[in-house]
């Protein structure tokens, strides 16, 4: 059965565009009244959305399919946080910016294993201890730059945009396929900065002296809560297996590994359900304000003017950065398929999207995954980690300062470059 996308009325893109005004300028305009009220504006404008086009159109389709992908990608998300957060690793002894690095570049591949919310939930505070003696605002910042984001797109688990395309029908293996050279050159790059910002900052502190007596002294790591690499597998395996299988498993891994895992773990890594709590309830209104989005970029894809992949690259990007990026991805990818009179609602069209326009759809993930690091905002996992980094004590930037001090002169030559070398 053939099930046309309604045609909304512009006024109707209005509650998504301010659920994301909302996300990005409240929490710093009033933590407190953001964090009171941030359920209530997500629902109710949702809400706004599901009674229109209950009432206008009788979508029903269209609201049941929202609600599933809702679903499909909140299963994901939280049981990836739960299970990471039943690991906890415990490092003593000194560190060098040789050490640091290797640290890092792990994490980047471990990114694509159990995603950035994974990984930054599982990695953060083990890197705050490793650096606890010189610990500075770069250790926090390139750690959102490489782990929270640059890393994750060699898989659809390794970031929310990229996971949004896999239920669309973009297989498992393509990302990795079309991906990969990016990927090590982008995170190559930001290695490197990384160790040369560490030499310096080792420097300031009169560690370069001493740095034989660091590279003798030895690190140890101790790891418990290890049976949950078990839930980890259930959950990858729930990767390739059809829903809603796949969203039973994962939460069969979720419920497993929370009861199984001893609470003294859970208290070394002072787990709490507030931040995959604060994602659940955001995305519960985008994902139901973006419906008329998506269908009216559907309706005038052809008339929006993007062609290349270049203008994808830097457009989708640039609203990554401001926004969250996984609805942003996936109003690009619609926009890309209806220019070319494809659904994205349809698996088959999404295919022959990947077999006639490969480039396009590679640079929107591009743009989505990397800029996604350009804000606090950008991407989930960001302000999680700023949130945990401030409860250790740890002096981060401000929403401007970690723009102007660091993702501009660091962060934008290097994906403009990335641009340059590989979006064609």
């Amino acid at each position: 059965m053939d099930f046309r996308p309604p045609i909304p009325h512009l006024w109707a893109l209005a509650p998504f565009v301010l659920l994301l005004l909302a996300i990005a300028t409240l929490p710093f305009l009033s933590k407190r009244i953001w964090q009171q009220f941030y359920p209530h504006i997500s629902v109710g404008l949702g809400a706004i959305t599901v009674v229109y086009y209950a009432l206008a159109f009788h979508a029903w389709h269209a609201l049941a399919h929202a609600g599933l992908d809702y679903l499909s990608f909140m299963a994901l998300i939280g049981s990836l946080f739960v299970v990471a957060g039943g690991i906890h690793i415990q490092v003593e002894g000194p560190t060098t910016p040789l050490s640091n690095v290797l640290f890092l570049a792990l994490g980047a591949i471990l990114t694509n294993l159990i995603g950035t919310t994974g990984a930054s939930m599982l990695l953060i505070r083990p890197w705050i201890r490793l650096n606890k003696n010189r610990i500075a605002p770069y250790h926090i910042v390139f750690f959102i730059f490489i782990i929270s984001n640059c890393s994750g797109c060699l898989t659809p688990i390794g970031d929310p945009p990229l996971f949004l395309g896999f239920l669309k029908g973009i297989p498992f293996i393509w990302t990795l396929q079309q991906l990969w050279p990016p990927w090590l050159v982008t995170n190559l790059g930001l290695l490197t900065i990384f160790w040369i910002t560490d030499l310096r900052g080792l420097r300031s502190i009169g560690g370069i002296s001493s740095g034989k007596a660091l590279n003798r002294a030895t690190q140890t790591w101790r790891f418990t809560g290890l049976h949950n690499l078990i839930f980890l597998g259930l959950i990858l395996i729930g990767v390739f297996i059809p829903s809603p299988w796949r969203e039973i498993l994962m939460i069969v891994s979720t419920v497993g590994s929370f009861f199984l895992t001893s609470k003294q773990v859970h208290c070394d890594n002072e787990f709490n359900f507030h931040p995959i709590q604060e994602v659940g309830w955001l995305f519960l209104g985008i994902f139901s304000t973006m419906i008329p989005v998506l269908d009216y970029l559907r309706v005038h894809a052809t008339s929006m003017g993007l062609n290349g992949a270049s203008e994808y690259y830097y457009m989708c990007g640039s609203l990554s950065a401001l926004l969250d990026n996984a609805p942003t991805y996936l109003t690009f990818l619609v926009m890309a398929l209806g220019a070319h009179q494809l659904d994205s609602g349809n698996p088959q069209d999404v295919l022959s999207a990947l077999r006639e326009f490969p480039g396009i759809v590679a640079s929107i993930s591009l743009g989505a995954v990397f800029f996604g690091a350009m804000t606090y905002i950008g991407n989930g996992p960001n302000f999680m980690v700023k949130t945990i980094s401030e409860q250790l004590n740890v002096p981060m930037p401000g929403f401007f300062s970690y723009f102007f001090r660091y993702s501009l002169p660091i962060l934008a030559p290097l994906l403009i470059l990335i641009g340059w070398l590989f979006v064609h």
